[in-house]
């Protein structure tokens, strides 16, 4: 590699440490920045009561697949290139380093606005179920630890991810299975959630739109995986096997937990009784939390509620990560400035954290001098915006692929470098329309006086604002890569070329 090149004290400040992660240590901070357990209780909620209703799990389902065909050409690339700017490299590597770097601002959105989102949901929680403090301070106190935990050794943080997960992911499955085995009252009726005709009922520019949009929404942070190819052992096995193993769980999970949801109900009043237990969608976590109540006692509900906010804040820790790793890999590379790219004794990308910590401290102190609501605003606004720049990227990340093995043919097959990536690709690009068409539901920024279950496109000035961020952003990459020319091309070459 080029930075072997370079002297010995200036490849230890510059150089991720090694081996620190296995395949479950990627799959810990992975599955840990998909959040189950608030998914599970935010979105499903929603796809049954405003999307196809019982065949919510079918969306699910089938989301699931799509960017599992994407990982076969995502893994496939993680035998070729190791680096933790894993998208803007594979995109440099097949698309040219000016769509590489392009697609890196972008990514570096999406990691920040998935990030301020959670802290505007972590902090709206805390405050209205503990009180005592402003939702702001709550956010403060998380972005500290979160700042403390970052600059630790990355098999710190996966410890704690670990921990908190297999707690999360236990009392989704416990729950399942009891609910399952019941049967609920009306049975198992997988017709109701997994029928082709049911899951598209509705049509894509209808109902099941709007499940599928709260679907691909819920798997983000997924294709994180590879930016631990550096400080993983064996990457060129582990990366891989991460990903097919992260995205299996999370289908798996997503799929199984929404169907016994469905179940638990009844399939059949699955609409009624979602708007009932939801209060019209106000307290949409109310129907896990009376489901489990129900089938398995009121104590699980207790535990589910503590492990919420757990889960938001092994996300917020997972999406610090990728961030700065992200920032690091760029400044690496020359484009961002160069103290970025430093590391400390403990192997973390220390600079590049603290700037990360920067940005999303300075944002959630503007939202609470504006006195901007921190699920309404914070929350719906970021997260829709990250959802719309990671789906743009992983549609670059399936052409990149199909690019970069044409040109660069190896022991690869053609299913993981042409058929996969460009299934994956169709998947994701009706995907990334779902979710700009029905961005006004997603991020609560729809057009005054418009019924956004019903008028797709139809949003206020901020609505469009985000939409077109990420659009605007990458062609703003594109030209700043064009143009700059101080660029340390050496390591460039190492990393995207």
């Amino acid at each position: 590699m080029a930075i072997t090149r370079e002297s010995s004290d200036t490849a230890a400040t510059s150089t991720l440490h090694r081996g620190r992660l296995g395949v479950l240590g990627i799959v810990f901070f992975v599955v840990a920045a998909a959040a189950p357990l608030v998914g599970m209780t935010g979105a499903v909620p929603v796809a049954i009561l405003l999307g196809n209703g019982a065949a919510a799990p079918g969306a699910y389902l089938v989301v699931g697949i799509t960017l599992l065909l994407f990982s076969v050409g995502y893994a496939a690339m993680s035998q070729r290139v190791t680096n933790a700017g894993a998208f803007f490299a594979y995109i440099g590597r097949g698309l040219g380093r000016n769509a590489g770097i392009a697609s890196a601002f972008v990514s570096v959105l999406a990691y920040l606005a998935v990030q301020l989102a959670v802290y505007g949901f972590f902090g709206g929680l805390i405050a209205n179920e503990i009180g005592v403090l402003p939702w702001w301070a709550w956010s403060l106190l998380a972005w500290l630890l979160v700042t403390g935990l970052s600059l630790l050794s990355v098999d710190v943080g996966a410890k704690l991810l670990g921990a908190l997960m297999i707690l999360e992911l236990l009392s989704l499955i416990v729950t399942s299975v009891a609910i399952l085995t019941s049967g609920g009252p009306e049975g198992l009726n997988f017709a109701a959630s997994f029928a082709p005709d049911r899951i598209i009922a509705g049509g894509l520019a209808g109902s099941a739109g709007i499940a599928f949009a709260f679907a691909f929404a819920s798997f983000i942070g997924f294709e994180a995986t590879a930016i631990y190819g550096e400080e993983s052992r064996e990457p060129k096995k582990a990366v891989p096997r991460a990903t097919y193993l992260a995205v299996v769980v999370i289908t798996v999970l997503f799929a199984l937990t929404a169907f016994a949801i469905v179940t638990g109900l009844g399939a059949s009043r699955a609409v009624e009784q979602t708007a009932a237990l939801s209060k019209g969608l106000t307290n949409p976590a109310e129907v896990l939390f009376s489901l489990a109540s129900q089938y398995v006692g009121p104590w699980m509900a207790v535990v589910m509620s503590i492990l919420v906010l757990s889960s938001l804040f092994a996300g917020l820790l997972a999406f610090q990560n990728a961030a700065s790793r992200y920032m690091f890999a760029l400044a690496r590379g020359g484009v961002l400035p160069r103290r970025l790219n430093t590391v400390n004794r403990r192997g973390a990308p220390a600079a590049a954290s603290v700037v990360t910590s920067i940005i999303s401290g300075l944002v959630i102190v503007i939202f609470a001098v504006f006195q901007l609501d921190p699920v309404l605003n914070l929350f719906n606004w970021f997260s829709g915006l990250a959802v719309v720049s990671i789906v743009l990227i992983e549609i670059l990340v399936c052409v990149a692929v199909i690019a970069y093995f044409r040109a660069n043919h190896g022991r690869e097959n053609v299913f993981q470098t042409l058929i996969a990536p460009i299934i994956a690709g169709v998947g994701l690009l009706l995907g990334e329309y779902l979710l700009m068409s029905r961005f006004g539901l997603l991020a609560g920024t729809a057009a005054e006086g418009v019924d956004p279950t019903k008028t797709p496109w139809a949003q206020s000035p901020i609505g469009w604002t985000l939409i077109l961020l990420p659009f605007v952003l990458l062609i703003v990459g594109f030209i700043v890569s064009s143009t700059r020319k101080r660029v340390n091309e050496e390591l460039l070459r190492d990393v995207i070329s």
